[in-house]
């Protein structure tokens, strides 16, 4: 529905998820991100999705949390602030645990709350003039839970240096420094990002499903942890219907 926060729909095995509150710059509050929730577990149930494509209606990414949710802040017990930060968290992990790609494509701003949410995605993606920052520290806030997406992303001096100065910085900035995956021009930003996620559709879902779990899953393991973890998923990708298949037709193309 048109008014609804969270706009959601499957086209050609992708789930496209858009943030509808432009009036606001599509600003975080507790509808929203139930929204984004609700279409994220939808798409990674469903077999014929291959990618999620994550958008934001208007000229704007997100802004990050709109005033309801920086009240609660201000003026909300321990217990409320606790199960507030919880359900941002739980959207954060459900991205990184869903099974298939989710990729940001960012026009506009990604500010705090909103940046942390591109940041926590597989890919970014951004038109030329978008621009990234975490002012949190300005309010005497802490981007904490996305400080663990952060880290992984970038060097230990730029995450210190993004989170504790609160400054902007550009799209060509943030692709430098490992933020952003790919930056396209403003004209036809959005062709440019579709055909990237169609790329999922040409390479095996149950393979990018596994490799994306083995990325992830390796984090704080030792160097013989993960290559055990590894050998036992590669035995698993071995059995997969897609492997044998693949396979095969490479050896009758061989013969």
């Amino acid at each position: 529905m048109e008014n609804s926060p969270v706009l959601y729909a499957i086209e050609g095995g992708v789930a496209r998820v858009t943030l509808n509150r432009p009036e606001k710059r599509n600003a975080l509050n507790d509808e929203l991100v139930a929204g984004l929730k609700e279409a994220l577990r939808d798409a990674g149930a469903r077999e014929d999705v291959r990618a999620v494509l994550l958008t934001g209606a208007g000229a704007d990414f997100c802004s990050g949390a709109d005033l309801s949710a920086l009240t609660k802040v201000a003026e909300g017990s321990v217990s409320d602030n606790f199960d507030d930060a919880r359900s941002l968290m739980e959207l954060y992990a459900l991205v990184r645990r869903l099974r298939v790609p989710v990729v940001a494509a960012v026009r506009g701003r990604a500010l705090a709350g909103g940046c942390g949410l591109a940041t926590a995605c597989d890919v970014v993606l951004a038109s030329a003039s978008a621009r990234f920052g975490y002012p949190e520290v300005k309010i005497g806030f802490v981007p904490a839970m996305v400080m663990a997406i952060l880290r992984r992303n970038v060097s230990e001096k730029r995450a210190f240096e993004m989170v504790t100065r609160g400054a902007e910085i550009s799209a060509a900035e943030a692709e430098r420094v490992g933020l952003v995956n790919r930056v396209y021009g403003d004209e036809g930003f959005e062709s440019e990002a579709e055909a990237y996620v169609a790329d999922f559709a040409r390479v095996s879902r149950s393979a990018v499903t596994l490799t994306k779990r083995l990325l992830y899953q390796m984090d704080g393991l030792s160097f013989d942890a993960a290559l055990q973890t590894g050998a036992d998923l590669n035995t698993i990708a071995r059995m997969t219907d897609d492997c044998r298949a693949g396979v095969a037709r490479f050896l009758s193309k061989a013969k």
